[in-house]
């Protein structure tokens, strides 16, 4: 069971961007971009807690890819650690469709997707690997749901918060969050004065040395 977060601590972090986010977990030293993984769908912005499914290589006895979308809640990113194949896919627009209906937050995929079209015109927020067609069925099987997985070398656990947007995805531990947040708008209050500064007439140099733009994400 994961730990549930409150509402305006989630809409605190969709207010945000990737880099800020990404630039406040550097200064905590905590790895969180999912490298690789691209919007498939522009000009989202996904924020949820995982639902985390993990896939491996079907064997003698093939077992199926699993219906663990009835599990998921309602607001939740569901993330699928397919182990980087991009060459079969783990998710099309069968289950996008159900996903809306579940008012699914979005999915996040270390591997492939296909139903492409159908899932830009539903604007569903998808972030994956790569695009590919070929089904995954008969090729891999469900292992675990709700248990730690990987994201392109980023460890997920159930209840981490994810974020998309078009600069990509990264991963929030969860009991991190709140102090994320602060970080984060607090650089970037720091860089809307820098704009301020160079839009009345400021060099880059000065505004960035008079704001610390140079140490705004590093490690106290």
């Amino acid at each position: 069971m994961y730990t549930r977060l409150e509402p305006a601590l989630l809409e605190r972090i969709k207010r945000l961007d990737a880099a800020s986010l990404s630039d406040a977990l550097d200064r905590m030293g905590i790895p969180c971009g999912c490298y690789g993984i691209k919007p498939v769908t522009s000009g989202q912005v996904m924020v949820g807690q995982a639902f985390t499914v993990k896939y491996i290589p079907c064997g003698v006895e093939k077992k199926n890819v699993g219906d663990f979308l009835e599990d998921v809640e309602p607001g939740q990113v569901v993330v699928i650690d397919n182990g980087g194949r991009d060459f079969c896919t783990s998710w099309g627009d069968i289950m996008t469709i159900y996903a809306v209906q579940k008012g699914i937050a979005g999915t996040v995929i270390d591997g492939a997707c296909r139903d492409v079209r159908d899932i830009r015109a539903m604007n569903y927020p998808m972030f994956s690997k790569g695009i590919f067609m070929v089904t995954g069925k008969d090729r891999v099987q469900l292992e675990s749901v709700n248990q730690p997985v990987t994201i392109a070398g980023i460890q997920v656990r159930a209840g981490d918060v994810i974020y998309g947007d078009d600069s990509g995805v990264l991963v929030i531990p969860y009991d991190k969050a709140q102090e994320a947040v602060e970080i984060a708008e607090e650089i970037e209050e720091k860089e809307a004065r820098i704009k301020e500064e160079i839009r009345s007439g400021s060099t880059l140099a000065a505004a960035r040395q008079k704001w610390g733009y140079h140490n705004l994400q590093s490690r106290t």
